[in-house]
């Protein structure tokens, strides 16, 4: 056995409520661009990730100090009780404007659960097996935005919206439940103040994880760009059940997940986001040529290889730049490029479509271009950093 074990009840409850977590918000992603269609909003259609990006954006500015100060467990629980509440509230949502309310206030759920957990898992894991402990936490979250979108095309196709925004609901429902099986990890958690809230008070930013934080802008920047115009190009392609494309690539994100995140232990986090860099690039660019659903398929296993190998990479290298007692904030700021990242690349590849099928190829491309930058990036950080086992700090 293990000196340092990851397979504790702890890890498996973590794990399970991020199952259901993810699940609950990812089966809408597929289905709300027809869904914004149908109520007469095809322009806003960006709209559906960028508003949701931005307050996941805006709270961190509040989640990351709160995890550090008042406990890993109550931001967790604000998270996944915002992801329940919104899904539901979709039912009540009768016109555009209060459909992209909802979308904003949902965002707040990925703005606040990720990094207590992400902090959480760090607290009750050894350094040396850090980064294969994040892989598997991914493979959990991974496992969720597989199984979500597939449900949820099912539910839509043979049930309709509203049963859909219901089994959304009780995804949540039970993600929050599993959550409060938990026990907090902070020793010393202290209650929630309204300075907590207070941008004016605090430190809310820790840049010693910049790296990464940078290094993620490429990746996340490709992922906006995936969730906004994916949906629409896989149904011109002839995929009826639109989150069957997703789950094309959570699989192949999950089956990289298993041995990336202990590679980038072994071999350095540099090395890593290289070769996930490089696949990235390569999975934009034949998704991009595709005029078939097969050679989609064919670029979404390299895509979701590439999001494999570098998303465990990322969280566990910002875990190395952490300061201590300040992962959540490390991860928070870290997260935080993530938000910029998708924000912008659903605002413009949302912008560049308009409900034009001829252009998403392009969006494609673009983000292809992003990730030889994100390459050069990294080329550049190798003279800085020294490769290390465990990460480049």
């Amino acid at each position: 056995m293990s000196a340092h074990p990851i397979f504790t009840r702890k890890f498996w409850t973590l794990c399970s409520s991020t199952v259901f977590f993810m699940s609950s918000f990812s089966m809408l992603l597929p289905e709300l661009p027809e869904y914004l269609k149908k109520m007469g909003g095809e322009e806003y259609i960006g709209w559906i990730v960028g508003l949701f990006t931005l307050n996941a954006f805006l709270s961190r500015l509040f989640s990351s100090r709160m995890a550090d100060e008042t406990g890993r467990l109550k931001v967790i629980y604000i998270g996944t009780a915002v992801t329940a509440i919104a899904s539901f509230g979709y039912l009540f949502a009768l016109s555009i404007w209060s459909f992209l309310f909802l979308r904003f206030l949902h965002g707040m759920s990925t703005g606040f659960r990720p990094t207590g957990a992400t902090a959480y898992l760090s607290d009750i894991i050894h350094v040396s097996r850090r980064g294969e402990a994040m892989g598997y936490l991914g493979v959990a979250g991974n496992a969720g935005m597989a199984m979500g979108p597939v449900i949820g095309s099912l539910v839509r196709v043979h049930y309709g919206y509203d049963a859909l925004f219901i089994t959304s609901g009780a995804f949540g429902v039970v993600a929050f439940i599993l959550s409060t099986l938990l026990k907090e990890s902070l020793p010393d958690p202290k209650p929630i103040t309204a300075r907590h809230f207070n941008v004016f008070k605090g430190k809310l930013l820790d840049f010693s994880s910049w790296p990464a934080a940078a290094v993620l802008l490429p990746i996340a920047f490709a992922f906006g760009v995936f969730l906004t115009v994916s949906p629409d190009f896989v149904g011109h392609l002839g995929y009826t059940y639109r989150g069957s494309f997703n789950a094309i690539i959570v699989v192949s994100s999950i089956a990289t997940r298993f041995f990336a995140g202990k590679a980038s232990d072994q071999y350095g986090r540099i090395p890593l986001l290289m070769t996930g860099m490089i696949l990235l690039a390569i999975g934009m660019t034949i998704i991009g040529l595709a005029e078939s659903a097969s050679l989609a398929a064919v670029g979404g296993v390299i895509y979701g290889i590439s999001v494999g190998i570098n998303m465990p990479t990322i969280f566990a290298w910002t875990v190395d730049f952490a300061r201590p007692g300040k992962t959540a904030l490390a991860l928070g700021t870290m997260l935080m490029s993530l938000e910029l990242g998708i924000g912008a690349g659903a605002f413009i590849s949302g912008t560049m479509y308009r409900g034009d099928v001829s252009v998403i190829p392009t969006t494609y491309f673009m983000c292809a271009a992003v990730a030889i930058a994100g390459i050069a990036m990294l080329l550049l950080m190798r003279k800085r950093f020294h490769v290390g086992v465990v990460g480049e700090s």
